[in-house]
């Protein structure tokens, strides 16, 4: 796959290698690494070193791939997350991220202010009335670094900062060489208990490692120098990738040679132990203070980006923040007002904070971060998107393996923190979704593909499966086909209800006429349409179909496959009581339904809709033994629905005398088995005399009914056509069913 360049990028894949080893190999190498040692002995701090690579190489290598595929603009980590999430989620975890770069800062000047510990104790010795403390000391170094790194950012730019970096990582590499060249007398008593030791009491390991995880962040943050890459696709995952894993060597390297060196008490205590056993040993706090400068200086170059693109994707609420931050500078564009807020906000940390409080604070919104990244990735596997080819490929396995340990250590480490960090993720958010509702997109940009192939997946196993097994329980699959939506809703109800939580709903607006660019337009407008006037709780697939006759309507849709990957085993007719001119269509084609082995539901809709939804009456009828059981679990299904959940389900039998002792005993002892949500006090056995006794009947006891269920069979329309759903002036609406075989009530 060819890569694409920028033309307006300056940096090739050596500064994105650059930053991130030397955010990498930073102020938690020197400063708390012979800690580590000490707490936990030196087979304990390798398992926090692959511990936490075990989040950070599946994220390097998600980043390669994403990065590979797609073209990564200005913002890096954030353009890949809002352009994978959608604006609205991406935004949301970019502000969080922006957070903890801009935090990253304030966190290295404060260890910046630690590697001058030793200058603080020459100049306590040699310089009169000198008795500024070591704390304010610290703080006033910080403060002063940060002046200075804040003057060469805002007057110079990511270009001179670059240039910096050279240096910083060149002092860095010396010390880390004179570190390895040194010794001390301890390594003479060197046995193989030493890997091992560790003080007693110490530390917990989580303890320890969530101190120590800030040294394995670094790995990213050559990503936000996207937009100012040449050819990002290439220098992303080459350098993040080569990053990360010199990294983690170096980092194995640096734990044994302390372990070697040094007791388990030293290393805990003396935080300039590496002083102690390199060969010069003021290299340490140079190193240091290099490290902590390099470290501060690739994210201070990064979070103003981040910032900036945020701005551009008009994120915030005021057009005039929008405009302020996502202004540039000169020819590169430099971002010089989000760098002041940056600088600011450091600045507001350095004076309130600490190293280890600020590590914290750190590793959760990182976790976040790269948590969504490697999520991101594994959504991708499955998305099989033809338009996803990334150079770089990751593994599906390790991408959900790195998601899913990043949530664990957050809540590992501190679950404080990482609620706290959730629930800030979760407000800005919601915050963003409120008062920019045309973002839209949500997480359905991401997760629409997966879920399209495991939908895709789970219906051709429901076909094999449904093909396989004769005998599977009963449950519908109903559609429905009606040109008069938009005049009444009832049958839409209805199918919605049935397929509430038991079955499956396609719902299909007719559009009577000829395929055509104009009716497919009008087909668009109607559906888009149907959506959002069912938007609410609704499980019914919708769609339209244009056709010129209700015929050909009907004898498509019945050849459509079910929703559900199931064919489609029960069709719902809809007319009017008062006005029932379509009836004599929906009798013409039942005909045509029934040649498909469908149940067949005719639904006459009142004027009263469903009345108060209190009650559903259900008639069985001498000849309804094969509809019987239907009736019943449809009413049982429609009961289940919470818009029905206060009614009553009665069941009225108008039977011959001769049999009304035998089917009372079997509706009983259906109830008797707990099989029925019916008291046996709402079931009536009445005697029949003739057709008309049983409407009288019927008109009578169901006049007050949500929904009145009957049944009908296919000799009666033959015979009888129209006449049988006649004469119900005082019932509401009536649900007529035909069932095409008998369904068992298990």
């Amino acid at each position: 796959m060819s890569t694409s360049s920028n033309q307006n990028g300056r940096f090739g894949t050596l500064p994105v290698f650059l930053t991130a080893i030397s955010t990498i190999l930073g102020a938690i190498l020197f400063l708390r690494f012979g800690f580590a040692v000490g707490n936990l002995g030196f087979l304990q701090t390798c398992g926090l070193v692959f511990l936490g690579h075990l989040v950070t190489i599946p994220t390097a290598m998600a980043i390669a791939e994403i990065a590979t595929n797609q073209k990564v603009e200005g913002g890096g980590e954030y353009f890949i997350i809002s352009r994978s999430f959608g604006l609205n989620i991406g935004s949301a975890i970019g502000i969080a991220l922006f957070f903890s770069q801009a935090i990253s800062v304030a966190f290295y000047m404060i260890a910046f202010g630690e590697a001058f510990e030793p200058v603080h104790g020459y100049l306590l010795e040699n310089i009169d009335g000198f008795n500024l403390g070591l704390a304010a000391f610290k703080k006033l170094v910080s403060v002063c670094a940060m002046l200075l790194l804040s003057l060469i950012i805002l007057t110079k730019g990511a270009a001179v900062g670059m240039q910096a970096l050279y240096v910083v990582v060149a002092v860095l590499f010396v010390s880390l060489v004179l570190f390895f060249l040194g010794d001390s007398s301890y390594v003479d008593n060197f046995d193989g208990d030493i890997l091992t030791n560790s003080i007693a009491n110490g530390e917990s390991f989580f303890q320890v490692f969530a101190i120590c995880f800030p040294a394995f962040t670094g790995m990213t943050a050559g990503v936000g120098l996207s937009g100012d890459l040449k050819d990002p696709k290439r220098s992303i995952p080459m350098g993040t990738l080569a990053g990360t894993i010199t990294g983690m060597i170096m980092y194995i390297l640096i734990c044994y040679k302390l372990a070697i060196s040094a007791d388990a008490a030293n290393l805990a205590g003396n935080q300039f132990v590496m002083s102690d056993i390199a060969l010069w040993g003021p290299i340490i706090p140079i190193g240091l203070a290099c490290a902590t400068v390099s470290s501060a200086l690739g994210s201070i170059l990064v979070a103003p980006r981040t910032l900036q693109a945020i701005a551009n994707d008009k994120i915030f609420p005021s057009d005039a923040i929008n405009q302020s931050m996502s202004k540039g500078k000169g020819a590169e564009n430099e971002p010089f007002n989000a760098s002041l807020v940056v600088i600011i906000f450091a600045f507001i940390i350095i004076a309130a904070g600490n190293v280890d409080f600020v590590a914290e604070i750190i590793t959760m919104f990182f976790m976040v971060t790269y948590g969504s990244l490697c999520l991101i990735s594994f959504l991708q596997h499955f998305n099989a998107d033809p338009s996803y080819r990334p150079a770089f490929k990751s593994r599906w396995y390790l991408s959900l393996f790195g998601a899913l340990m990043c949530v664990y250590l957050m809540f590992k480490i501190n679950f404080a923190y990482a609620l706290a960090a959730v629930i800030i993720m979760v407000l800005l958010y919601f915050t963003i979704s409120f008062y920019r509702k045309d973002l839209g997109g949500g997480m359905s940009s991401i997760f629409q593909g997966a879920l399209f192939q495991l939908n895709r997946t789970l219906r051709i196993y429901l076909q094999k499966r449904d093909r396989d097994n004769e005998n599977t329980t009963w449950r519908p699959s109903i559609i429905c086909v009606t040109s008069n939506t938009f005049d009444r809703f009832t049958a839409f109800d209805l199918v919605r209800w049935i397929s509430s939580k038991h079955g499956f709903g396609t719902y299909i607006h007719q559009i009577e006429g000829y395929y055509s660019k104009s009716t497919y337009k009008e087909s668009k407008d109607i559906l888009n349409r149907l959506l959002e006037l069912t938007e609410k709780d609704s499980n019914v697939y919708l769609d339209t179909i244009i056709s010129p006759s209700y015929t050909s309507a009907i004898a498509q849709a019945i050849q459509l496959p079910g929703v559900a990957g199931k064919e489609n085993n029960m069709i719902l007719f809809e007319y009017s009581k008062s006005n029932p001119t379509n009836l004599v269509q929906i009798l013409d084609n039942y005909k045509l339904v029934k040649a498909g082995n469908f149940d067949v539901a005719i639904l006459g809709s009142s004027e009263r809709g469903y009345s108060k939804r209190k009650s559903i009456h259900i008639w069985i009828k001498p000849k309804d033994f094969e509809n019987a059981n239907l009736m019943i679990l449809l009413g049982y299904i429609i009961w289940g629905n919470q818009e029905w959940s206060s009614a009553v389900i009665s069941i009225f039998s108008i039977l011959p005398s001769d049999a009304l002792e035998e089917e009372k005993e079997k509706l009983y002892n259906l109830i008797q088995e707990g099989r029925l949500p019916i008291s046996v006090k709402n079931i009536q056995i009445l005697e029949l005399q003739d057709e008309t006794n049983a409407k009288e009947l019927i008109n009578l006891k169901s006049k007050d009914a949500g929904l009145t269920i009957l049944g009908f069979r296919q000799e009666s329309i033959k015979n009888r056509g129209r006449e049988i759903f006649n004469d119900y002036d005082d019932v509401g609406s009536i649900l007529f069913v035909n069932s095409c075989s008998v369904k068992q009530i298990e």
